[in-house]
């Protein structure tokens, strides 16, 4: 079978000011200079094809650019070269919960989650007594979720999103949330969906998850693969990296 993503060549990089500016002062007197910016290179020539029906594992250091190329993958970045050719729809699990109204309750925030992950009205009213048992949250149903905690909230989010999958599921660190339960209950739903043919693109730091659901794995250092392979080989090398010398430190929110 053909792949449903193809990556050739990607590059991405960031702007990050090299001088910070922390008081009014500060900003008043260089209000008019320019300001100095340094470019974070974080991807380089990342290329790779996910099949139909595979599970593929990435793994990294912290910095390696792990969740940039899951987000220029699901649409959210752009590349700034290279070329990326999605052949499936995707149903990407990253950033959870954006999009919520902390103002309604359970019951309208999946609704609201939903459609944006492109189920309908039907079918969601359909699901959310499933998707609240999945949470383990029928009993806070009518409950606003700005008197939820995180990790409900979380939960609700996962709930509603593995509901909504389509071909190509993706996936940031997916088992690290909840408890035990709801841990078990998610890769219940992984296997389920595997099994039914789903492709899975599955980021973790956690080399036992990575060799138990994936077959292949690819390895990031310093915004390059370094290794494509099985996954349980991979595990062992990402095993390594973490003994050598540490990444280059790079802002969380742009890796």
């Amino acid at each position: 079978m053909g792949p449903v993503i193809e990556a050739r060549g990607i590059c991405k990089s960031f702007s990050i000011p090299s001088v910070r500016r922390e008081t009014v002062r500060e900003h008043a007197l260089d209000f008019f200079r320019p300001r100095p910016h340094e470019r974070l290179r974080v991807l380089e020539d990342v290329g790779f094809e996910l099949r139909r029906g595979e599970s593929l594992g990435i793994m990294g250091r912290n910095g390696s650019g792990k969740s940039t190329l899951l987000k220029i993958v699901a649409g959210i970045y752009a590349p700034d070269a290279g070329t990326l050719a999605v052949h499936a729809p995707l149903t990407p699990i990253l950033e959870l919960g954006v999009g919520w109204n902390p103002d309604l309750d359970a019951i309208d925030n999946i609704e609201l989650l939903g459609t944006v992950m492109g189920m309908s009205l039907r079918e969601l009213r359909t699901a959310t007594q499933d998707i609240l048992a999945f949470a383990e949250l029928e009993r806070f149903a009518h409950l606003e979720l700005r008197h939820y905690s995180s990790g409900m909230a979380a939960r609700l989010a996962y709930a509603v999103a593995f509901r909504a999958v389509r071909d190509v599921l993706i996936l940031d660190e997916i088992f690290a949330v909840g408890d035990a339960g709801f841990k078990e209950r998610c890769q219940g739903r992984y296997r389920d969906l595997h099994r039914a043919g789903h492709s899975m693109l599955l980021v973790s730091h956690e080399p036992r998850t990575i060799a138990t659901f994936c077959k292949r794995a690819l390895l990031l250092d310093h915004g390059r693969i370094v290794m494509d392979g099985p996954s349980a080989a991979v595990a062992d090398r990402y095993l390594m990296l973490l003994t050598e010398a540490p990444a280059e430190h790079a802002p969380a929110a742009a890796i």
